[in-house]
């Protein structure tokens, strides 16, 4: 019992290490529920998502629209997990302590904030935006909670293979916010989002793996190791870079300067994940793969924007015109 309780406690530690935020700073309880570590990344996808369509930048009362409805809805359904997962986290050291299984926070407020949530969000983008970013939203929510909390997590290790799709329909949004209908255009970043999703999550996994045995939660490192898992992250991973490499196409312009941009973050990915694959077991590479992975979408997501200034297309023009009389 000891050692279970000593292996734990080694797992909040490294959970501390790897997001240093939890440690240094306590939420309120309201806001603790509603996982607002998780929000930026979701509005950077959305903005992506904006940046790649030819109306952008769109006006500054949608932008604001979308991007509070989107914090609404991830608002509400990480409360909604953790709602659901109430009875698990108590079962569980390192979580014991947060709000709902601690009694800081009763279900039924929780669940009212939730619903509450999910209304202003809907509202929000119905009046502010549109239609299909409104319904979008709501099915990202649905899919989190209900596809990912409910149905997969519990029972397979393909839980966030299927289950990322909840994260990334932000860039649908995204798209959808800025002209109306999704683009293959937004699909690319859907498609980009759900291929570094499992890469991104086992990584954490790894470093989580006795945490989710001991209450018996099947992710994928808990049941098939650390060297399986590497080898499923090295697969997913490369995918991820054959796929962040097709914005070229994506971008309506000024795809030219992403596509220089965006080696060295590729360079960097491919290089901790095979210092991973050559140490399975070494949770400082699986650490800092998750680390950089983060940074990794939100540089992606940055150069989308960043490739759609004037200056970035002007250098795609001069270039192309530059080439063109090189090889003429």
């Amino acid at each position: 019992m000891q050692n279970n309780l000593n292996s734990i406690n080694l797992q909040t530690s490294i959970r501390d290490e790897v997001v240093p935020s939890r440690k240094k700073l306590k939420l309120p309880a309201w806001l603790e529920v509603a996982k607002p570590r998780l929000i930026p990344l979701l509005l950077a996808t959305t903005l992506g998502g904006m940046a790649l369509n030819e109306e952008w930048p769109i006006s500054s009362p949608k932008l604001a629209c979308t991007l509070g409805g989107g914090a609404l809805a991830a608002a509400a359904a990480g409360a909604l997990n953790c709602l659901w997962e109430t009875d698990l986290d108590k079962r569980m050291v390192r979580t014991s302590n947060r709000a709902l299984p601690a009694g800081r926070l009763s279900k039924s407020s929780v669940f009212f904030g939730a619903i509450s949530c999910t209304f202003a969000a809907a509202m929000l983008l119905i009046s502010g935006v549109n239609y299909l970013a409104a319904g979008l939203t709501l099915l990202g929510l649905c899919s989190y909670v209900i596809l990912y909390t409910v149905v997969l997590k519990p029972r397979t290790t393909k839980n966030i293979v299927f289950g990322g799709v909840a994260g990334a329909i932000p860039p649908l949004v995204g798209a959808s916010a800025a002209s109306g209908h999704v683009g293959l255009s937004g699909w690319w970043l859907f498609g980009l989002v759900m291929l570094w999703t499992p890469a991104h999550f086992w990584a954490l996994a790894i470093l989580l793996k006795d945490d989710y045995s001991s209450v018996g939660i099947p992710m994928l490192p808990s049941v098939k190791g650390s060297v399986f898992t590497v080898k499923a992250i090295s697969r997913y991973g490369l995918a991820t870079v054959f796929m962040s490499t097709l914005g070229i196409f994506a971008l309506p312009e000024g795809g030219l300067l992403y596509e220089i941009m965006i080696i060295p973050f590729n360079a960097r990915l491919i290089q901790l994940i095979t210092r991973l694959r050559d140490s399975p077991d070494d949770l400082n590479q699986a650490k800092g793969l998750f680390r950089w992975s983060i940074l990794y979408m939100f540089g992606i997501c940055l150069l989308l924007i960043i490739s759609r200034i004037n200056l970035s297309v002007e250098f795609e023009e001069q270039t192309l015109k530059l080439a063109s009389s090189i090889f003429s």
